[in-house]
């Protein structure tokens, strides 16, 4: 496996409040990795500076080499934790804008799963479900061909079923080749597919380990781990 991401050093403060406390992370290439953490730990922080909408006080984080900008913009394909969509534009005006945008856009992928879930491409984004306009706005991440996908709580807020869908398509759906990192509060939705975990508290990481490892070395799952570390 190769290194796609490595932070050293990494601080980041607002005013007299520490979001990231000197983090050193490394992520390999073909890994779906769970960031996990209560909230104000410094998860979504991390998430917006390796997605070049903040910068770190001090250290360095690297993507392919490459420092947060125009060209990782390219290899990383990112969702945030709230809509991103003009609820005026149709479906198809969506598609058709990424395609545009993103040369790493499969438009017949996304076309693809819409059919598989009836959401017509004449549709304003509007009039669709809230369950429904997740799905869209994963589906249009997870057509890009990308290096590392970023999914800010992809699952929060949303029906089972719709759960059941998202956690399908991400698994179905990513380049192989490439890596995913996950923030979510619902581990043990989440957990049968994930490779690794983060465990982040006060900006700091506390474990970085494989599923396997974790199962074999405590004798519990990661969502038993987690309630136990963080009292949740």
């Amino acid at each position: 496996m190769s290194q796609l991401l490595q932070c050293e050093g990494l601080p980041k403060r607002y005013g007299g409040l520490t979001a990231l406390d000197h983090i050193d992370l490394t992520l390999e290439n073909g890994r779906i990795i769970g960031l996990l953490g209560p909230n104000g730990s410094g998860k979504t922080t991390l998430i917006k500076i390796i997605n070049d909408l903040l910068k770190p006080d001090d250290g360095s984080l690297r993507i392919q080499g490459m420092e947060p900008g125009v060209e990782t913009k390219k290899l990383v394909a990112y969702l945030p934790d709230n809509s991103f969509l003009n609820s005026w534009m149709t479906v198809k005006q969506i598609v058709t804008m990424f395609t545009e945008f993103y040369t790493d856009f499969r438009p017949e992928l996304a076309y693809e799963m819409l059919s598989q879930l009836g959401i017509s491409p004449d549709c304003r984004l509007k009039t669709l479900s809230k369950g429904n306009k997740e799905k869209v706005c994963l589906i249009l991440i997870m057509s890009r061909k990308a290096l590392l996908y970023v999914l800010d709580e992809p699952i929060a807020g949303v029906d089972p079923a719709t759960r059941d869908y998202i956690i399908t398509t991400i698994i179905n759906n990513y380049n192989p080749d490439a890596s995913v990192l996950i923030s979510t509060h619902l581990i043990s939705d989440i957990e049968q597919v994930l490779d690794d975990v983060i465990f982040i508290q006060n900006g700091r990481i506390t474990l970085h380990k494989s599923v396997e490892d974790i199962r074999e070395e405590n004798g519990k799952s990661v969502d038993e781990l987690f309630r136990e570390v963080f009292k949740w």
